[in-house]
C-alpha cells in the first residue's frame, strides 16, 4: 500500500472540512509537522492558547498515529484545535483528521451509507479519542470543549479516468461524553448516540448522520504486513 496520491495534493481541502488489501508502508523517521495547525492560523485567543499550552500533546498524537497506524492518512492542519461547525460560541475541540486507506468491497459499497458509516465510526473513533486524550492535564482544562474525530474513505473504486469520490463523516463529542467514555461509563454502543455526526458523499452534505455504534477490536489486533516499528518507537 502506499499512501494516496490523491491526499497528498489535495488534502481533503473540499471538506476541511472493511479495510482491505492492506500492505506494507514504507515510512520515513518521523511524521511532518505540518500536519499540526500552526498557532498563526488560529482566530481566536482561546484556540492558540490551547494549542500553545498542548503543543507537545499535539506532535504525539502526529506522531503516534504516524507510526502505529500506518494505514491512515493525516492531512496538512488536520490536528488541531477547531471549533466545531455546529458551535453558537468559541467552542474548541481537539479535531483529528483521517484518511483511511483501503480497498472497498462491492459488499461494503451495496451497504447504505448509515451502516459503512457506522461500520467506520465503530472501527475507529473510539481508539483515535483514546490516542488524542493521553495529556490528564488538558482533559481537566476548562477551555477544552470536546474532542472531533474526521474520518475519509474511498467510497468506490474509480472507473479508467475518474475522479475519485471519497465518503466522509465528522464526529463530534462534547468533552463530558468523551471523558464518559473513556473512564467506560458511556459504552461503544452508546457512543454514537452521545455524538453529533455529519456526512459527506464527495463534496455533496448529507447532514446529520444518525449512526449505530458497537463494539470493533480491528485496530487493536490488526497488524500491517511486513510493517516494522522504527526503533525506540512504543504503541503501547
Amino acid at each position: 500500500m502506499q499512501r494516496s496520491a490523491f491526499m497528498k495534493t489535495q488534502r481533503i481541502a473540499s471538506i476541511l472540512a472493511v479495510v482491505l488489501g492492506l500492505t506494507a508502508v514504507a515510512h520515513a523517521a518521523s511524521p511532518s509537522n505540518d500536519r499540526i495547525l500552526a498557532l498563526d492560523r488560529y482566530t481566536s485567543d482561546k484556540g492558540r492558547t490551547l494549542a500553545a499550552t498542548y503543543g507537545a500533546t499535539l506532535k504525539q498524537i502526529n506522531t503516534s498515529i504516524y507510526h502505529c497506524m500506518p494505514w491512515l492518512e493525516v492531512p496538512k492542519e488536520g490536528i488541531g484545535f477547531y471549533k466545531p461547525r455546529d458551535a453558537s460560541r468559541d467552542d474548541r475541540y481537539l479535531a483529528l483528521r483521517v484518511y483511511i486507506e483501503q480497498e472497498p468491497s462491492t459488499q461494503f459499497t451495496a451497504m447504505p451509507i448509515e451502516q459503512r458509516a457506522s461500520s467506520m465510526f465503530s472501527r475507529y473513533v473510539g481508539p483515535l479519542v483514546r490516542r488524542m486524550s493521553g495529556n490528564g492535564a488538558m482533559l481537566t482544562d476548562s477551555s477544552l470543549d470536546g474532542f472531533t474525530v474526521i474520518l475519509e474513505w474511498l467510497k468506490e473504486m474509480p472507473l479508467s479516468g475518474g475522479r475519485p469520490v471519497h465518503e466522509t463523516i465528522a464526529v463530534f463529542l462534547d468533552k463530558e461524553t468523551a471523558v464518559e467514555y473513556l473512564q467506560g461509563m458511556v459504552k461503544a454502543p452508546d457512543l454514537a448516540e452521545r455524538a453529533r455526526v455529519y456526512g459527506w458523499d464527495g463534496e455533496t452534505p448529507l447532514g446529520r448522520l444518525r449512526l449505530a455504534s458497537w463494539d470493533d477490536n480491528f485496530v487493536s489486533t490488526y497488524k500491517v504486513a511486513n510493517y516494522q516499528l522504527e526503533p525506540g518507537v512504543s504503541c503501547q
